[in-house]
């Protein structure tokens, strides 16, 4: 994912990009000089950053990126965030959700209003098992605003997930794709 640019700590407008792998490490290169990665290499010195072990069990998923902020979800693991701050960013998660998403892991996606209000959406999916889409506080994925199941009689349960799949936001909905359609949730009195 390409980051916005940002200075470092010497005022420098850096140009990056973030990635992760099955490897369960977060990659951060300088789109000017990407660094000659050479992965049989013990020290990936050459790279911008990397935070080895970051996602303990990899990522087969992308991030999110709101307000100097990267979010992962990584497989059989918790939706972690990452503070970016002079360009680097924090070696530790600075926030991190309650919810552990089962393979594949979660492909998160933002909300907000600007600046404002971030919500991160996460669908907690896998072939056969019922879906859950989860919202949090983008500025504490310890907050979960809601989830598809907290709803009496089931009202917004939407049955069985599949691999692969980001919640997509649009004039004010959160679509979610389905093996069988797509599930589209708002506020009740649109």
């Amino acid at each position: 994912m390409l980051l916005p640019d940002v200075k470092d700590s010497a005022g420098k407008v850096r140009h990056l990009v973030v990635g992760a792998g099955k490897d369960g490490n977060i990659y951060v290169g300088d789109r000017d000089n990407l660094g000659k990665f050479n992965q049989s290499a013990s020290n990936n010195s050459n790279l911008y950053q990397e935070l080895p072990g970051a996602l303990p069990n990899g990522a087969w998923s992308g991030p999110a990126y709101f307000n100097n902020t990267v979010f992962y979800g990584g497989v059989g693991d918790v939706l972690r965030a990452y503070t970016v701050n002079n360009a680097m960013l924090s070696t530790s998660p600075t926030s991190q959700s309650g919810t552990s998403f089962a393979y594949p892991g979660s492909t998160p996606s933002v909300s907000a209003n600007g600046t404002q209000n971030g919500i991160v959406w996460a669908l907690e999916s896998g072939t056969g098992d019922a879906a859950v889409l989860h919202a949090y506080d983008a500025t504490n994925l310890g907050n979960e605003l809601y989830n598809s199941t907290q709803a009496s009689n089931g009202r917004d349960a939407f049955g069985t997930g599949n691999k692969f799949l980001t919640p997509v936001v649009a004039n004010g909905r959160v679509f979610v794709g389905t093996p069988s359609g797509v599930a589209v949730f708002g506020l009740l009195n649109q």
